[in-house]
C-alpha cells in the first residue's frame, strides 16, 4: 500500500513535470515563432544606414542669372532647416520635457515608457503613446510611407531602426533632425518654418510663451493649431508649461506668469505657388523643369523635394526695361489691350526677359509663351519666312513681282494691300520693304506654302501652321517667344539656338546636374554675295549647300558681324563687274555719246556703292 501510495505520488510529480515541460515547450515555440515573425518583418527595411534616408525634403531654389536674386522656392512643405544654436533653449528643453523626458537616457526605445503607457491605457486612463523622439523622427522620415499603419509590424520596424539610428548619431543630432522635420501645422514643417509661420520671427528668438505654444502643436498639428483652434492650442500650451516645470526646465512662477498671457500671433502667409518674383518667367521655368517630354523631365517630387539650385537666364536689368516698355505700350494702346514680350539673346538663345501679361494674379495665361492659352497672329512680321523660303528656292530678290492693290484668291476673298495701296510692279526686295500683302501672297503661291512652313520651323517656329495662302500675312497662331527666337537667328547671322531659360542646375549636394550647351548645327551656305544692280539697288544672291534642310545663313542678309567682310566682297565684285563691262565696251564699236554713257556708268557705280553702304549702315 505504501509502495502504491508512493508510486501515486511519484506519478503526480511526473504528470506535473510533464505538464510543465509541455508548457515550456509551447512557450519556447511561441517565443521562437514571435522571433521568427519579427525577423520576417525586418527583411525589407529601407537603407537606414544611408544618411540620405533621413534627409528631409528640401526646397528647390530658383535664381536669376546673377545667382543671387531669388525667383522661386518650390517645395511641397514649408521647411527651412536650421542648426541647433539657431533654436531657442525653451524649444529644445520643452520638446524633450513634453515628448520624451527620458530621451537622453534610453537607446531609442523607452521600454519603461511603453510599460507605463500600457498600464495606464488598460486602467482606463487618458490614452497615451510611448513613442520616443527618435521613433517619431524615424516614422516621419524613413518610414513615412508606413506612417498611417498602426500594426505591430510597423511598430517593430520603427523600434528596430530607432535603436540603430542611436548607434549612428548623437542625441543632439537626433533632436535637431526631429525639430527640422516635425509637422507644426498650417503647412509648416520644422521649427524655423513654424516660428516664421505663426510669429514672423526666427526660432532662436522665440519667447517662453511662443516656444511652449509651438512645442504643443505636433501632438495634433490640426487641432492644436493656434490659428484654427486657439482654445485647444492654449490648453495644450499650458500642459507643455506644466511638463517643463515637472522636469525642472522652468519654475512654477515662470509657468504661472506665461499662463496668464494670451497667445499673440503674428502670422506670415506662405506663397502658395512658391513663386516670389517675375511670375510669368518663373512659372515658365517651372513648367520647363517638369515637362515629361522636355530635356529636364524632373518629376514633381524631384523638383519640390530635391533641393535643387537652378540658375536661370533672366537678366534683371533687361527684365525691368521690358516691363517698363510693355507698360508704356499698354498705356498708349489703352484698354482692353495687353502687351506680351520675349527678349532672346541671339548669341546664345538665352531668354533675357519675358513679359507674359499685365497681372499674373488675375490671369496665369502667359501670352509670351502661350502657356494656359494660345499664341497670337504675327501679322506682317511673318513675311520674312516667305522671303527666306523664296531665296532658298533660288528666287532672286531682284525678281519683279506684281504688288498691285488687290490679288484674287481662288475660292476665297480677295486680298488687299494696307489702305488698298497700289505699289505696282517692283522687286521682291522692294515689296518686302513696303510690306505688300498682294506681292507676298503671289510669292508664297509661287514658292509653295509647304516651303514657307518648313522655313518657319527651321528658323525656330514650333507651332502648327495653317497651309493657306494667308499664312504669309501672319494669320497663323504663334507666340512672341517663337518669333523672338526666329528673328534672333537673323541677328546671329544664321546660327540658331533653341530658346533657353536655364543656365545651370545643381543637386542638393552641390553637384552639377545640367549645364546648358544647346548649340545647334551651324547653317552655312556654299556661296553668298551682296551686290548692286544697274539701278543702284541692293541685290542678294546665294548658292546653298545646307547642312540643315531649309535653313539659311543670315550673315549675308542682315548680321552686323559680317558687314566689313561683305563690304570688301562687294567692292571686289563691283570692281570685277566694272572691268567686265569695260572689256565688253572695248570690243564694241565706239558710238556717239560714248562719253555721256561713260559718265552714266560712273554715276551708276557711285549710286550703287552709296545704296549698299546705306544698307550696311542701317543694319549696324
Amino acid at each position: 500500500m505504501k509502495g502504491r501510495k508512493g508510486t501515486k505520488v511519484k506519478n503526480k510529480k511526473v504528470i506535473v513535470l510533464s505538464v510543465l515541460g509541455v508548457f515550456v515547450a509551447f512557450l519556447a515555440a511561441g517565443v521562437f515563432g514571435v522571433v521568427t515573425l519579427c525577423n520576417s518583418w525586418l527583411e525589407d527595411l529601407p537603407d537606414y544606414q544611408n544618411a540620405d534616408a533621413y534627409n528631409t525634403a528640401q526646397p528647390t531654389m530658383v535664381y536669376a542669372s546673377d545667382g543671387t536674386t531669388l525667383l522661386a522656392e518650390f517645395q511641397l512643405e514649408n521647411r527651412d532647416p536650421v542648426a541647433l544654436d539657431q533654436i531657442s533653449e525653451y524649444v529644445l528643453k520643452g520638446t524633450v520635457a513634453t515628448e520624451d523626458e527620458r530621451f537622453y537616457t534610453h537607446s531609442g526605445v523607452d521600454y519603461l515608457g511603453v510599460a507605463r503607457a500600457l498600464v495606464n491605457n488598460l486602467m482606463g486612463g487618458e490614452l497615451e503613446g510611448a513613442s520616443t523622439i527618435t521613433q517619431q523622427f524615424v516614422r516621419n522620415t524613413i518610414l513615412s510611407d508606413e506612417m498611417r499603419d498602426i500594426s505591430f509590424k510597423r511598430k517593430i520596424r520603427e523600434m528596430y531602426i530607432s535603436q540603430k539610428l542611436e548607434e549612428q548619431y548623437s542625441k543632439d543630432e537626433i533632436l535637431l533632425m526631429y525639430l527640422n522635420t516635425i509637422n507644426y501645422g498650417s503647412g509648416a514643417y520644422g521649427i524655423e518654418a513654424a516660428a516664421e509661420r505663426y510669429f514672423s520671427k526666427d526660432a532662436k528668438d522665440l519667447t517662453l510663451n511662443e516656444a511652449a505654444t509651438l512645442v504643443g502643436i505636433p501632438q495634433s498639428p490640426t487641432y492644436n493649431n493656434p490659428i484654427d483652434y486657439p482654445d485647444n492650442c492654449l490648453k495644450r500650451r499650458n500642459t507643455v508649461l506644466d511638463r517643463m516645470v515637472s522636469n525642472g526646465v522652468i519654475t512654477a512662477e515662470e509657468a504661472d506668469a506665461v499662463k496668464a498671457e494670451p497667445i499673440e500671433l503674428n502670422p506670415s502667409e506662405p506663397s502658395m505657388t512658391g513663386i516670389l518674383a517675375y511670375p510669368y518667367f518663373t512659372s515658365y521655368v517651372r513648367n520647363q523643369l517638369t515637362n515629361p517630354e522636355g530635356k529636364y523631365a524632373y518629376s514633381t517630387s524631384e523638383l519640390f523635394k530635391g533641393g535643387l539650385k537652378v540658375i536661370t537666364t533672366l537678366d534683371i536689368e533687361a527684365q525691368t526695361a521690358a516691363e517698363e516698355a510693355a507698360a508704356e505700350k499698354e498705356e498708349e494702346a489703352g484698354d482692353p489691350f495687353e502687351v506680351a514680350m520675349a527678349v532672346v539673346n541671339p548669341e546664345n538663345g538665352y531668354i533675357d526677359a519675358l513679359v507674359g501679361g499685365r497681372d499674373y494674379e488675375s490671369s496665369q495665361v502667359n501670352m509670351a509663351t502661350g502657356e494656359g492659352g494660345a499664341g497670337r497672329q504675327a501679322g506682317s512680321s511673318f513675311k520674312l519666312f516667305t522671303l527666306l523660303a523664296a531665296i532658298n528656292e533660288g528666287i532672286d530678290p531682284e525678281t519683279l513681282i506684281d504688288a498691285g492693290y488687290k490679288v484674287d484668291l481662288e475660292g476665297g476673298e480677295p486680298v488687299y494691300n494696307n489702305d488698298k495701296a497700289d505699289y505696282g510692279t517692283r522687286t521682291i526686295k522692294s515689296a518686302f520693304g513696303v510690306s505688300s500683302n498682294t506681292a507676298f501672297i503671289r510669292l508664297l503661291l509661287s514658292v509653295g506654302v509647304d516651303k514657307v512652313i518648313e522655313m518657319a520651323h527651321a528658323m525656330g517656329i514650333t507651332s502648327d501652321l495653317p497651309a493657306v495662302a494667308g499664312l504669309t500675312l501672319g494669320i497663323g497662331s504663334v507666340t512672341p517667344l517663337e518669333m523672338a527666337d526666329a528673328y534672333a537667328t537673323v541677328a546671329n547671322g544664321g546660327v540658331h539656338y533653341d530658346p533657353e531659360c536655364i543656365i545651370s542646375i545643381e543637386d542638393k549636394n552641390g553637384n552639377g546636374k545640367w549645364d546648358t550647351g544647346n548649340v545647334v548645327e551651324r547653317r552655312q551656305p556654299e556661296r553668298a554675295e551682296i551686290y548692286a544692280n544697274d539701278e543702284g539697288e541692293d541685290t542678294f544672291a546665294t548658292k546653298a549647300n545646307w547642312e540643315v534642310e531649309f535653313s539659311i545663313d543670315m550673315n549675308t542678309l542682315f548680321a552686323p558681324v559680317t558687314m566689313e567682310s561683305l563690304s570688301r566682297t562687294l567692292e571686289e565684285r563691283e570692281a570685277q563687274r566694272l572691268r567686265r563691262e569695260a572689256e565688253k565696251r572695248a570690243k564694241e564699236p565706239k558710238k556717239k555719246g560714248h562719253s555721256h554713257d561713260n559718265n552714266q556708268n560712273n554715276n551708276r557705280m557711285n549710286n550703287s556703292m552709296n545704296s549698299t553702304g546705306g544698307m550696311f549702315n542701317n543694319f549696324r
